[in-house]
């Protein structure tokens, strides 16, 4: 059966197990976070190694969507979903039995083209399915909103499962919803693919998969070594190249794998910049209030997801509801009206938020950003599929994940970087107190001064982070003996105030950049989704066609 000519139970029907798909990307990244800490133990892992843990994943995933949605629509969309499921929980299975931290790297970087191959089929299929401009709309609300509660949730359920298994559970979890996914979808997803596809574009391949994934790359690395570190000046400036090269090659060969008159619509363009500062922001936050209930507050990994979870349920019911307001309102006033929310909850939250606060006060301020993040997420997704032809779906659906995956990565780095400047400023003034440890040897007593203790070394490592100051004062106290317990809290206290002034700027710099999007939407996004050219969407009032454009 072709995707147009379903039923709208099964339309139904399939996008609940479209939506099992999604869940297997949204939850991946988020709940490996909180089981870091217990992969450093079991494998030994260095600081170094656990970040590519994380990034090898991101890098592969980023570099190859533009690549994977462009061969969904050759070969079969749905073919694509159930091959990158099946190939996603193959390499699920490895990863959880790897027996090293290098097997795990590779693993993970595998598990990233299963990825690229799940995520722009499950919203090229939808658009494919949903042809009518308000259920689609509808279907796309809720697969955002299915996003937002896997991103979530994914902390909470790591959480439980590292108090009850190892490390390795947070792999094995997703075979049974892969398995859910692969059987329904072979029985309940039509194919779809674009039946006048050209031949493959292999030099656009090339430049794009290089290209985004040096840009990646950079962008990760200057949240760690900074932005004028000569490994990210020398792969922003390559991938600005490399790509610059890929659009020229793109505008005029005849088999292009990103059409850039896609482009000249304002309802595709001004969409995906949209979504690239939702992601900003998003990330952003579980980058900071992560770090904070853990390392700060001292919460568990499961405690932390139930103080993350209220986030997400207002993500998930905001995108849910989006559709609506996206109806009444138009796409333009709906992802501002979105953004003016979340960036409300930004400027609340850097007002509030200090070390020992009570979470009741910060529960108001991360439901209010969740709100406006999923309020502004869903009508800027369907705006990016409802203006591009249904046989460009796999395309356009591989444009809005990569946008999401350069914004995520901006967020933390961007934020992480104005975090970390604050909060190395102010430990400098531990320095004179480490020195002043450092020369009581007869008071730490004889254990410290054969481990050596070095004020220099201690320093180093409350620099790296709130996860060092915090390790590092406890080491010390250990050394102390008696008079440890006031030594670890005043290395502490200073760490830990340091960070939140760090974040809390951090969210005002986040909060800046959402409120100047609205603006930016309000300029750019038409208040209707426009079509570019015919097959975009069914008749109706949502869609204005553009032939002229395309014809251009």
């Amino acid at each position: 059966m072709k995707a147009q000519d379903m039923s709208k139970r099964s339309r139904w029907l399939g996008w609940l197990f479209i939506s099992v798909s999604l869940l297997i990307i949204s939850l991946d990244n988020t709940i490996l976070n909180v089981a870091l800490p217990s992969i450093s133990t079991g494998l030994r892992a260095t600081a170094s190694q656990l970040q590519w843990v994380v990034d090898s994943y991101v890098l592969v995933f980023a570099a190859l969507l533009l690549t994977m949605g462009s061969l969904g629509d050759k070969h079969g969309r749905k073919r694509a979903l159930q091959f990158g499921i099946a190939w996603f929980a193959l390499f699920s299975f490895i990863a959880a039995n790897s027996t090293s931290t290098d097997m795990l790297i590779v693993a993970r970087g595998f598990l990233g083209i299963g990825g690229a191959l799940i995520m722009p089929a499950t919203l090229s299929l939808i658009t494919a399915m949903f042809r009518d401009p308000k259920e689609r709309a509808q279907a796309i609300a809720m697969w955002a909103a299915v996003f937002g509660l896997g991103v979530g949730i994914g902390p909470l359920i790591g959480g439980f499962l590292l108090e009850h298994f190892d490390w390795s559970a947070v792999f094995y979890v997703n075979l049974p919803v892969a398995a859910v996914a692969l059987v329904g979808g072979y029985f309940f997803l039509p194919e779809s693919r674009d039946e006048d596809a050209p031949p493959a574009d292999w030099v656009g391949v090339g430049f794009s998969i290089v290209g985004l994934f040096l840009l990646v790359y950079g962008i990760i690395e200057a949240g760690t070594d900074g932005w004028t570190a000569q490994k990210v000046l020398l792969s922003l400036g390559a991938s600005g190249v490399l790509l610059a090269i890929f659009a020229w090659w793109e505008a005029r060969t005849e088999n292009a794998m990103l059409p850039l008159y896609l482009f000249r619509n304002p309802s595709f363009t001004g969409a995906n910049v949209a979504m690239t500062l939702v992601m900003f922001g998003m990330f952003g936050v579980f980058f900071f209030f992560s770090q904070f209930f853990q390392s700060v507050e001292g919460y568990s990994p499961l405690e932390t997801g139930w103080r993350l979870l209220p986030m997400a349920i207002a993500i998930m019911i905001a995108a849910g509801m989006s559709a609506k307001a996206s109806l009444k309102l138009g796409t333009k006033l709906a992802v501002a009206l979105g953004f003016l929310i979340a960036s409300g909850g930004m400027f609340y939250l850097s007002q509030v938020s200090e070390p020992g606060m009570a979470y009741s006060t910060l529960i108001a301020g991360l439901m209010v950003i969740g709100a406006g993040m999923g309020v502004a997420m869903s009508p800027a997704t369907n705006s990016i599929m409802g203006s591009t032809p249904v046989d460009k779906a796999g395309v356009a659906s591989a444009m809005n994940d990569t946008t999401r995956q350069v914004g995520g990565a901006l967020g933390v780095a961007v934020l992480g970087t104005v975090l970390n400047d604050v909060y190395l400023n102010q430990i400098v003034s531990l320095k004179p107190y480490l020195e002043q440890l450092a020369g009581m040897r007869e008071k730490l007593g004889q254990a410290a001064g054969a481990q050596g203790f070095s004020a220099e070394k201690a320093y180093e490592g409350i620099s790296r982070g709130i996860q060092g100051a915090h390790m590092i004062a406890g080491k010390i106290a250990e050394m102390a003996g008696p008079l440890g317990r006031p030594i670890q809290q005043q290395i502490t206290s200073v760490a830990d105030a340091a960070f939140v002034d760090g974040m809390t700027q951090a969210m005002v710099v986040a909060g800046v950049v959402l409120l100047a999007a609205a603006l930016f939407v309000l300029a750019v996004l038409p208040s209707q989704v426009r079509c570019i050219e015919e097959g975009c969407a069914e008749e109706g009032d949502e869609a204005v066609e553009l032939s002229a454009v395309a014809a251009d």
